[in-house]
């Protein structure tokens, strides 16, 4: 394949990614808590909201099943709420090593506990939006850009 044509092919994604973001954030509303039965196996990019304020985009093969574990008890599957928490306790920096870790903040610092609980609980009533996408390049590309686009607040492209 030439140059000219995967540049052409790549213009064009781009062209859709755009036209994808103009249809998530008119799409419908709806509360994660309440997250509907038909998103049940499908694929695609979903964005958090209070109060009209873009807050965090993801994206899944699975949304009603990605969208419920956001509320879950597990920090590897409510990295959401765990980004509330940190920045809510003010403990931004990821660690490597066991003290200060993930686990560790959950199990013995009560005061990042309570406020990850308060985070996954808040979860359930903010508001949601959802577009089906089922093309993974499509998807990251997506999620890329209506993070920053919308400028969601807890979304950020740092490498840990």
């Amino acid at each position: 394949m030439s140059m000219e044509i995967q540049k052409k092919t790549f213009r064009d994604i781009i062209i859709d990614v755009e036209q994808l973001y103009s249809s998530l954030i008119i799409s419908p509303v709806f509360k994660c808590a309440r997250t509907p039965v038909s998103l049940n196996d499908k694929a695609g990019i979903y964005l958090f909201s209070e109060y009209g304020k873009p807050l965090y985009v993801g994206r899944s093969d699975n949304l009603r099943k990605r969208l419920a574990s956001h509320r879950h008890r597990s920090h590897n599957t409510a990295t959401f709420a765990f980004l509330i928490a940190r920045h809510e306790t003010g403990i931004l920096d990821a660690t490597y090593q066991s003290l200060g870790s993930r686990t560790d903040l959950l199990k013995n610092d009560p005061v990042f506990s309570a406020a990850f609980d308060k985070a996954r609980e808040r979860i359930g009533s903010m508001d949601v939006q959802v577009i089906e996408v089922t093309d993974p390049v499509r998807q990251a590309l997506l999620e890329i850009y209506a993070a920053f686009v919308s400028e969601a607040a807890y979304n950020d492209f740092e490498n840990h």
